[in-house]
C-alpha cells in the first residue's frame, strides 16, 4: 500500500460520532501527518507557487511548513500534485436544486427532508474541493440544522454559514408567490415584513432562530414566480432599518440585488455586499470602492437560467422565463465592467440554481468576464473570506489554521478549469477524497 492510500485510509472520513455542537470532528490526536506537496500556493495574496513543501498537520491544524520532503509515518503522498487552500463558495443553497418538479417539492417536503437532500449536496460540494460555504436563503429549521450536523461532524460537508431564510418584501422576491391563498400564507416564512418596525423584527428573528449572516432581497429576482421584475422592492427607510437592525445585532448584511436602484439605495444605507448586481452601473461601482464592498457575481446562475430559458425543455414558468432572458445573458459583462472599475470580488455560484458539485464552473466564467486565473482563485480562497471574515480560519494554508487543502494534477494558474477536477479533498485534517 503507498504511504498516500495508507494516509487515505486511516483518515478518509466515513463518519463520526455525535459531539456538542460547539466541537468540530477533529482527526486522531496521537501521531503527525505529512503532506508531502509538489507545487503549493499556500497565500493566493501573494500568487507565489513554492514547490517541494511537506506540511506538518496535528490533529486538524496545520503547524508547520518544512521545505522538502520530510516525515515518517502518516504520510500524504502530494508531491505530483498542485495544492491550494479549501476553496469557498459565498452563495449557495444547499437544501434544494433547481428541476422540473422544484414548484411541487416546494409544498411536499418537509423541512427534515430538505435537511437530508442538503446532507446529500453538501457532501457532493465537498468532493469538489469547497471547504466553506456561505448558504444563503432557505427554511431556517432545515438549512440550521444541516449547519450543526455538519459542524458536529454527524454528516460530511463544507464549513457552512447561514443565513437561513431571506428577510423580503410581502409579495417580492424570497416570499412565496403563484399558489392558491391559503397555501401562501401557511408557507410564508416570518422573515417576510413591510415596514420599517417590522423589517427590524424580521432581522431580529433570524437572528434568534440561529443566522450567522443576514441575507436581504433588496430586488425582485429572477426564480420569483411573480411578474414585479428586476428592480428595489423595499423602501429606502426598510433597507436602512434592516441593515441597522442587523448590525446592531452584530450580523453582517448581504443583498440578493438585481436592479441598479436596489443596489444603490442598499449600498447608501450602509449594506455589507452584493449578490448578483446584474445592473449595476458607475455610481454602484464608486459606492462599492468607496465602502469596500464585496461583489458575488454568481455567473453560473445567470448562465443556467438563460440556458434552461432558452432551450427546449424550460421548466420555468412565464415570469421567470421572462426575467431569465432579460437578465442572465447580462451577468458576464456586469462583473467584467466591475472588475475594470475595482470592485472586490468574492467567488460565489448560487449553487441549487445551478448543480451541486459544479460550483468550479464558475472559475472559467471569471476568467471570461477579465479576470486572471490567479485572481478568480484569489476570489474563492483570500477575498471570499474576508468577505465572510472568517480570515483566520480560512482562505490560506498555514501554521495554526485549519488544515483545509486540495490538488489539481495541473496547473490551474495556466488551465483554471483544472479547479473542475479536484483530486484530492482534506478538510480540517480529514481526508475526503484521495484520487
Amino acid at each position: 500500500m503507498t504511504p498516500y492510500i495508507a494516509a487515505a485510509a486511516i483518515f478518509f472520513a466515513t463518519g463520526a460520532t455525535a459531539q456538542s455542537p460547539a466541537t468540530p470532528p477533529a482527526p486522531p490526536q496521537t501521531q503527525t501527518t505529512f503532506v508531502q506537496v509538489g507545487r503549493l500556493l499556500a497565500d493566493p495574496a501573494a500568487g507565489r507557487v513554492e514547490r517541494d513543501k511537506t506540511l506538518v498537520i496535528e490533529g486538524n491544524r496545520i503547524v508547520e511548513v518544512r521545505d522538502g520532503f520530510v516525515g515518517e509515518g502518516r504520510i500524504v503522498d502530494l508531491r505530483d500534485s498542485f495544492v491550494l487552500p479549501g476553496l469557498i463558495d459565498s452563495h449557495v443553497h444547499l437544501t434544494g436544486e433547481q428541476n422540473p418538479n422544484g414548484r411541487l417539492e416546494e409544498v411536499t417536503q418537509s423541512n427534515a427532508e430538505q435537511a437530508m437532500i442538503g446532507a446529500r449536496y453538501a457532501r457532493r460540494t465537498l468532493m469538489a474541493g469547497f471547504t466553506t460555504v456561505a448558504d444563503l436563503g432557505g427554511t431556517n429549521e432545515a438549512v440550521f440544522a444541516l449547519r450543526d450536523a455538519i459542524r458536529r461532524g454527524d454528516v460530511p460537508g463544507p464549513r457552512v454559514i447561514a443565513s437561513g431564510s431571506s428577510v423580503s418584501v410581502h409579495g417580492g422576491h424570497g416570499d412565496i408567490n403563484g399558489y392558491r391563498e391559503d397555501v401562501m400564507h401557511l408557507l410564508s416564512s416570518e422573515s417576510v415584513c413591510s415596514g420599517v418596525d417590522d423589517c427590524m423584527r424580521a432581522v431580529r428573528t433570524q437572528v434568534r432562530a440561529g443566522a450567522d449572516i443576514i441575507k436581504i432581497t433588496a430586488t425582485g429576482g429572477v426564480l420569483s414566480n411573480t411578474a414585479a421584475g428586476l428592480g428595489q422592492q423595499f423602501s429606502d427607510d426598510e433597507l436602512a432599518a434592516i441593515i441597522a437592525a442587523g448590525h446592531r445585532m452584530g450580523r453582517q448584511v448581504t443583498a440578493h440585488a438585481h436592479g441598479a436602484d436596489g443596489i444603490n439605495s442598499f449600498l447608501r444605507a450602509g449594506g455589507d455586499s452584493i449578490e448578483h448586481g446584474t445592473y449595476l452601473d458607475a455610481e454602484s461601482i464608486r459606492l462599492m470602492q468607496r465602502q469596500g464592498v464585496y461583489l458575488v457575481p454568481t455567473l453560473m446562475a445567470g448562465d443556467y437560467v438563460a440556458r434552461v430559458a432558452a432551450g427546449p425543455d424550460n421548466f420555468f414558468t412565464p415570469a421567470q422565463t421572462a426575467k431569465a432572458l432579460q437578465a442572465g445573458p447580462l451577468m458576464l459583462a456586469m462583473a467584467g465592467r466591475a472588475h475594470d472599475g475595482g470592485v472586490r470580488i468574492a467567488f460565489g455560484t448560487d449553487s441549487g440554481v445551478s448543480a451541486h458539485g459544479d460550483n468550479a464552473g464558475e472559475f472559467a466564467l471569471l476568467v471570461r468576464a477579465g479576470l486572471t486565473p490567479l485572481e478568480a482563485i484569489q476570489s474563492a480562497t483570500v477575498n471570499a473570506a474576508t468577505h465572510l471574515k472568517i480570515e483566520a480560519e480560512a482562505g490560506r494554508i498555514a501554521p495554526g489554521r485549519p488544515a483545509d487543502l486540495i490538488a489539481v494534477s495541473g496547473d490551474p494558474l495556466s488551465d483554471v478549469t483544472e479547479l473542475e477536477r479536484v483530486r484530492f479533498v482534506m478538510r480540517d485534517g480529514v481526508v475526503y477524497r484521495a484520487e
